[in-house]
């Protein structure tokens, strides 16, 4: 028998999600820990980042106990988990460089930064939520209305805005290979297997003319 098929009352079963979501959760205080290290209570840009990538990794865990996506739910073992937490917190790059160096990000940019957020935010849980409730309403049925209409991930879509907006916060551009690579390698991949599976669909062919993979209108 797979854990998969493990029965409920076999004992307690780890899944992706628990990892993911306590990495999440611990954001606030690895990033408040690199703060007491570096002394840096008095940049801005460092309470700028605390304040934004904080609170998304506890929206996130809210979001995974509310409408979760069902992709995390897969059984892993520990030692997997343990490679989740390992590249998630290639993320902490940014709010290192932030606090060791003491970067102050002009105010154009935290304003800038912000509104990265705020618009993925709302791309992120909108397409999420979306899906949950089409998922549960009209099962077997492909969704390819309202945010998805032209985007075949605008989950994803949100999720670069918003962790665009954290990196850019420390102005250079390491920062930026470690979300690169979580993109290349993460993200990328499941939007393909996706595509893949998606395929089944007879609406699917007309919908993927009339919609990008990620980035509209590049991709």
């Amino acid at each position: 028998m797979s854990a998969a098929e493990t029965p409920a009352d076999a004992g307690f079963v780890l899944r992706q999600k628990h990892f993911i979501d306590s990495h999440k959760c611990f954001n606030a205080v690895a990033i408040l820990v690199l703060m007491q290290m570096y002394d840096a209570w008095s940049n801005p840009t460092a309470w700028m980042y605390l304040a934004l990538h904080g609170t998304y990794g506890f929206l996130w865990t809210l979001k995974s106990f509310t409408f979760g996506d069902k992709q995390w739910e897969k059984p892993t073992p520990l030692w997997y988990g343990g490679v989740i937490w390992g590249a998630l917190s290639l993320y902490w790059v940014a709010p290192w460089m932030i606090c060791a160096h003491d970067v102050r990000a002009p105010g154009w940019l935290l304003a800038l930064c912000t509104s990265m957020y705020a618009f993925g935010v709302f791309f992120h849980f909108a397409a999420d939520m979306q899906k949950h409730v089409s998922l549960q309403l009209r099962p077997g049925v492909l969704f390819t209305e309202s945010l998805w209409a032209r985007c075949r991930n605008p989950n994803y879509l949100g999720e670069l805005l918003i962790y665009a907006g954290f990196t850019a916060l420390a102005m250079h551009w390491v920062p930026f290979i470690a979300l690169g690579l979580m993109v290349l390698f993460v993200w990328v991949p499941n939007m393909v297997r996706k595509d893949r599976s998606l395929a089944r669909y007879p609406a699917f062919a007309e919908w993927k003319k009339r919609s990008w993979l990620f980035l509209p209108p590049l991709w």
